[in-house]
């Protein structure tokens, strides 16, 4: 990435980002490091102007091929939460310094659990798992009860820990099942209510302990009437031992409510291509679920052959249905280039961090994109610049040809501040400028 005054590398662009993340502590200090402290002066309510914010403007070719991204420094004016004007640099005038800092868009977690946690509450590792997922339903039975009692607590946390990593939105799956009835759908929602000024998300009914394995119907069809916005499920053939019966009630729940779905499948056998060519027809059947349908982890993709996996991609295409990846799942690596192959749109998250899933959550979704570039050997500027789309939701400052696309004069003011080192330094979601000022890198 070249700048006006000085030169930064792609790879150490993700290089750092990593490093970043791989710094986090257990209870972040997630107020301490603004570049725009001690400016309050300089803002209005609802209007903020910010000077030297670096802008990436074009790519720079050498015998066809990208060697380096061009960037300079603007002067951006932002009112009632828009962008209202980008125009040349005015470092004199009365305006927050961004300090050369690098706008990107905000990022977001298209997967996570922020239901249920331990972080920013007592250390737990990982339990020992036996008896596989319906083992650690058993667990999570038991365990749920104790961790509802400060679920909203820990949830906050985890969203000040997203937001220290530049994330401004969230998918976030929240268990609906006999155990939690709706008390964890309950208690996220005050946590959201509590952060929205700073933090969007989206909510997936999720019933993590099987659709009819342990009858969660009722529960499902009480939260579709309810503030969500995708029915999820998991592993219908492992759990529930049906796929058709258990994707027709996901489905037609989600169309009488209109809703989108988000699946969790990882079985990686037959009845996982199985599970995936079904979802396939009953989206194709029911129109209105094309661009609202997702399966997240899909690890059967992994264990297909190319033709087979260029076939499903096509396929999934065709439907308009989404993958939501974690990336690297052990041994299993997505088949990501296939799918962007085919123009599948493909979404990542931190799923679980610190709780009886994972011990090893980082909370950064760049960190995300920065493993995709190394498993896919994507070591190329050009490619490197495309990687970062993981973060942000596929939306991205230049086009494929170059052409600057983001931001916009009308855009949302839905940003990331990078600095020169390209790792987090501040993030901004711009809904409440005083509160940007006043609290430093929390995102709004």
């Amino acid at each position: 990435m070249k700048t006006s005054d000085n030169t930064i590398s792609r790879k150490d662009f993700i290089r750092n980002s990593a490093l970043a993340a791989a710094g986090l502590s257990l209870m972040p200090n997630i107020m301490g490091a603004s570049p725009f402290r001690g400016e309050q002066n300089v803002s209005a309510k609802g209007k903020l102007s910010l000077k030297n914010v670096r802008l990436e403007t074009g790519f720079e070719y050498e015998e066809g091929e990208v060697i380096s991204t061009k960037t300079n420094l603007f002067y951006i004016e932002i009112e009632n939460g828009k962008i209202k004007s980008i125009a040349p640099n005015q470092p004199n005038t009365k305006a927050i310094d961004a300090k050369g800092m690098l706008m990107l868009p905000a990022f977001k977690d298209m997967h996570i659990h922020l239901d249920k946690t331990f972080y920013g509450d007592q250390w737990q590792a990982v339990r020992k798992r036996t008896g596989g997922v319906k083992g650690m339903i058993a667990l999570e039975q038991k365990m749920l009860p104790e961790m509802l009692k400060n679920s909203t607590f820990k949830a906050e946390k985890m969203i000040e820990l997203l937001q220290s990593k530049g994330t401004s939105f969230a998918r976030s799956h929240v268990n609906i099942e006999p155990t939690s009835k709706l008390d964890s759908l309950k208690n996220l929602q005050k946590a959201l209510d509590h952060k929205k000024k700073g933090f969007g998300a989206e909510l997936v009914a999720f019933p993590q302990h099987g659709v009819f394995y342990t009858d969660s119907v009722p529960y499902l069809k009480e939260a579709a009437q309810m503030d969500i916005d995708f029915i999820g499920g998991v592993d219908p053939f492992n759990i529930d031992g049906n796929i058709e019966k258990t994707i027709d009630f996901t489905v037609q729940l989600a169309l009488d409510h209109k809703k989108g779905i988000d699946i969790h499948l990882h079985e990686t056998g037959e009845s996982g291509l199985s599970t995936v060519e079904y979802l396939i027809r009953k989206v194709n059947e029911n129109p209105s679920l094309k661009g609202k349908t997702y399966l997240s982890h899909c690890f059967i993709l992994a264990k297909l052959d190319k033709t087979k996996q260029e076939e499903i991609a096509e396929k999934l295409a065709e439907s308009q249905i989404g993958i939501v990846s974690t990336i690297p799942f052990g041994n299993l690596i997505m088949p990501i280039p296939a799918l962007y192959k085919h123009n599948v749109t493909v979404l990542t998250g931190n799923d679980s961090i610190i709780d009886h899933w994972n011990t090893f959550g980082t909370g950064s979704v760049l960190q995300k994109a920065n493993q995709m570039a190394q498993l896919y050997g994507y070591s190329t500027e050009f490619l490197l610049s495309r990687s970062l789309k993981l973060a942000t939701a596929n939306v991205l400052p230049l086009d494929d040809k170059g052409n600057q696309q983001w931001p916009k004069a009308g855009d949302q003011a839905e940003f990331v501040l990078m600095n020169a080192s390209c790792s987090a330094e501040a993030v901004s979601r711009i809904s409440n400028v005083e509160s940007l000022v006043h609290q430093g890198n929390v995102v709004y």
